[in-house]
Parts: C-alpha cells; sequence; structure tokens
C-alpha cells in the first residue's frame, strides 16, 4: 500500500471521528484533504469514503443525523442536508 494510501485511509478515520464527534468543519476539511490527495496521485477513494461523503459540499455523511437513508427498489438514496442526492445499486 502506498504512502498516499495509507493517509486517505488515516483521513477517512479522522473525518469519521470529527462528524460524530460533531465538528462537521473539521471533518469536511479531512474529506477535501483526501480528494485532493487521491487526485494527485491518481488513486480511487475507498468505497466506503465514497459512499459516505457528499459530492457536492463534502460533508462526512453519517445517517440520521446529517443525512437521510432511503431504500427504492433496486437502489439505496441517500441525500445530504444540502439537498444532493446520491443512489446506489443493490440487489434484492
Amino acid at each position: 500500500m502506498s504512502i498516499a494510501a495509507e493517509r486517505i485511509d488515516r483521513l477517512h478515520a479522522l473525518a469519521r471521528e470529527a462528524a460524530r464527534a460533531g465538528d462537521d468543519d473539521r471533518a469536511r476539511e479531512y474529506v477535501r484533504l483526501a480528494r485532493r490527495l487521491a487526485e494527485r496521485n491518481r488513486l480511487r477513494l475507498p468505497r466506503e469514503f465514497r459512499r459516505f461523503t457528499c459530492d457536492a459540499c463534502d460533508a462526512f455523511l453519517v445517517p440520521g443525523r446529517n443525512a437521510r437513508v432511503r431504500t427504492r427498489s433496486g437502489h439505496v438514496v441517500v441525500t445530504c442536508d444540502c439537498g444532493q442526492q446520491a443512489r446506489y445499486p443493490y440487489e434484492d
């Protein structure tokens, strides 16, 4: 695993901890740093990281606190407080 990938994993953990503690601005900054690091090193962000961050406002999503999660037939809809929606497929 490269140093950049390890740092992205660490930033993901820090963003999760900050979001759960209620420090949304700090969590947003960790998400932005991780995205910039991935772009610079041409890495994909881990799936869990992509699923729990908002593409529009860079918020780390905590279901029930700043994100709404709903299931529809064949996909999950995650809605951020900013209004951005993300849809992910799943098998029944």
